[in-house]
């Protein structure tokens, strides 16, 4: 291991640009620790002028730049290498993660080594970005290859940001597309940090730029003309804006993983303490700011009591109110006040409103920091906001179910469909079940699970498009098609029909060899046949220069 690049105390408060660090001319960002609500660093965050040097600079990169002439295997090398230095680099990226978003270093400690995986594995992929090619049976060789997009734009979410960073510019950068990274302003340090990272990895000025920013710095990369797609990880209602600014401005491609209210389906066959596990991790991790979180459960009826109370034992053995930045620590504040205020305020329409039966939880904790408990309702209405809505937080509906068929119509009764998971121990009827449950990613006896290889997406109001995967590589590529004739020209009868026409248009004849007929060419002005291959006009080329 070589020398560190930076340390924990290194905070990050620039834009990297072109491998330079850059002072911002946007709105103030500030940060505060979510554990105590104290402020620990405030900056400027990217401008509209800001994107536009971004922009400008990716797009030299991508054109005429050092970037445009890196062989695939040399992007890789420089992919893989970055992974290596963010693997070195893992204690101080976890430290930075974990002091803005308040999640517990267990927690960004195993982002790390997630993020590094998914550099590592499009490294792979830099030099098999693979074409196809038809044959030429009509007298045309066709060849299809994939062909980098352009300047590329990720906006990501601050509850896993180093994840998201991978995700959205490793494909990218795999392509030869330049990326433009714009962190979430409620935790841009470990991606910014990744900053120091990336000259020393081998990327040349304008391949991989962050520009941290708030709503407005997200809007103008959504909706600039010069950037040819755009991947946003967060809320249904802001990818709903981007999209709409993508189609407004360029009609530039995006990519949208968004909100989730992901449904856990347990049977009484399942292996009861595993399946508890599970449930109480799919709505506790990340402190149920998680958008695959599992957070409607559907238990069948004759295990409903005991179930209920085995997770009513698991959530109440969480140790409240640690520090996040403590190594044993698991279970965090949520992020910010803003984000507080609207999970207490759902849990107050849980009690209130739901007719719901609180299990257990339900309650802000603490003199400091954005601490609330993890928050059980049983039953609730069908129309109540708590089993509706996405809340991002820690609060959990639980329902029963008779049969297969019930349960599957409330697992699909969703605006969302993001993920979900079925504990079973018959594999017949995981595998049936989990096909019918109309989602991106189902899980069988585990849930959120996620990994390089395997595509991660939504269905319906879950967004569009995958990350992850070969399927990613699909978003950061326009597929080209080159069409090659290898038709001869024929000396034709001057007296013919054909021939004549040509020689008074000034037209041109192509033999197309193999074609037995031609439907809706009927003159001879537009077909002749010639010892039964047809020659057909196809463009205002003189035919003698054309045939010598």
């Amino acid at each position: 291991m070589g020398s560190k690049l930076f340390t924990k105390d290194d905070i990050p408060t620039k834009l990297f640009l072109n491998n330079k660090w850059v002072s911002g001319s946007g709105n103030d960002i500030t940060l505060k620790n979510p554990k105590n609500e104290e402020e620990f660093t405030s900056f400027k965050g990217a401008s509209a002028e800001d994107v536009d040097k971004a922009v400008d600079n990716a797009t030299v990169a991508f054109e005429t730049g050092a970037w445009s002439q890196f062989p695939g295997n040399k992007r890789g090398q420089c992919l893989a290498k970055l992974a290596d230095l963010i693997e070195e680099h893992a204690d101080e990226l976890a430290h930075l993660e974990s002091i803005a978003s308040g999640r517990p270093l267990i927690a960004t400690n195993r982002d790390v080594p997630m993020c590094a995986a998914v550099f590592r594995y499009y490294a792979g992929w830099a030099d098999k970005i693979k074409g196809d090619s038809f044959k030429p049976e009509d007298g045309f060789y066709k060849i299809v290859t994939q062909e980098a997009l352009g300047v590329c734009a990720g906006i990501t979410a601050w509850n896993g940001s180093l994840h998201f960073l991978a995700w959205k510019s490793a494909p990218a950068l795999a392509c030869g597309n330049t990326s433009i990274i714009k962190p979430s302003e409620k935790s841009p340090l470990g991606t910014l940090a990744v900053g120091y990272l990336i000259e020393a990895a081998g990327f040349p000025p304008g391949a991989l730029q962050i520009l941290p920013g708030d709503g407005l710095t997200g809007a103008i990369l959504s909706s600039h003309m010069k950037i040819a797609k755009i991947s946003f990880t967060g809320s249904t209602a802001t990818g709903r804006k981007i999209q709409d600014a993508a189609t407004k401005s360029n009609l530039k491609r995006v990519t949208l993983e968004l909100g989730g209210k992901s449904p856990l389906i347990i049977f009484d066959d399942c292996d009861m303490q595993k399946a508890l596990f599970w449930a109480v991790l799919g709505i506790t991790s990340g402190t149920g700011q998680v958008c695959a979180a599992t957070s409607r459960i559907f238990v069948q009826d004759t295990i409903m009591n005991e179930f209920m109370e085995g997770m009513k034992k698991g959530f109440e053995k969480i140790s409240l109110g640690d520090d996040p930045q403590d190594a044993d620590a698991k279970y965090g504040p949520v992020v910010d006040k803003l984000q507080y205020d609207r999970v207490m305020s759902y849990i107050e329409k849980g009690k209130n409103e739901s007719g719901a039966e609180l299990l257990t939880g339900g309650e802000a904790y603490g003199k400091k920091g954005h601490y609330i408990s993890p928050t059980v309702f049983v039953n609730p209405s069908d129309d109540a906001a708590i089993y509706r809505d996405e809340i991002f937080g820690p609060v959990l509906c639980a329902k029963s179910f008779k049969t297969e068929e019930e349960a599957l119509k409330m697992a699909n009764d969703t605006q969302y469909g993001l993920a979900g998971a079925v504990f079973t121990n018959d594999i017949t009827r995981a595998l049936r079940v989990s096909s019918k449950i109309r989602a991106g990613t189902v899980c069988i006896n585990c849930a959120l699970m996620v990994g390089p290889q395997a595509p991660m997406g939504g269905f319906k109001m879950s967004g569009n498009g995958r990350e992850l995967g070969e399927y990613a590589l699909r978003h950061y590529t326009e597929t080209k098609t080159t069409w090659i004739s290898i038709a001869v020209f024929a000396d034709l009868d001057p007296a013919a029909p054909a021939a004549k026409y040509c020689a008074q248009t000034s037209k041109t004849v192509a033999v197309i060899p193999m074609i037995e007929s031609v439907e809706g060419l009927e003159n001879a002005e537009d077909i002749c046949s010639v010892d039964g291959v047809w020659a057909v006009f196809i463009g205002p080329v003189d035919l003698r220069s054309s045939m010598g």
